[in-house]
């Protein structure tokens, strides 16, 4: 039983070791030498004006959700669009009443203001 994984913790170990081997190499070969340009946070190029600790409103991460949900909904619609007949009456209904959940949802969300982030 142990000689069917062999080939499988081989391949275990020798991950483990690259992955190990990279990580040292690249601390050998480009030791870490901090300096106030390298600390300081990237803005374009820019020297940071404020504090970089900016807060966002919850209606923007909500506007976001509501972007990943709905793409989600696209990610389920292709496919079935593209196998729509072999799939039948069955799914031509299930997925219209997927589709009719998600329109209420996106009509709820509307009316209550939670595409408005400003």
């Amino acid at each position: 039983m142990s000689g069917a994984y062999l080939p499988l913790l081989l391949l275990f170990g020798v991950s483990v070791i690259n992955a190990l081997g990279i990580v040292l190499t690249s601390h050998i070969l480009n030791p870490r030498r901090d300096t106030s340009q390298k600390l300081m946070p990237y803005e374009s190029g820019m020297i940071p004006l404020g504090s970089t600790k900016a807060r966002f409103s919850v209606k923007f991460y909500m506007v976001a959700i509501s972007f990943i949900v709905f793409d989600l909904e696209t990610i389920f619609l292709v496919p079935w669009a593209v196998q729509m007949r072999e799939l039948g009456w069955s799914a031509f209904l299930a997925m219209t009443m997927f589709v009719t959940v998600l329109a209420i949802g996106l009509v709820y969300e509307w009316k209550k203001g939670g595409l408005e982030w400003d």
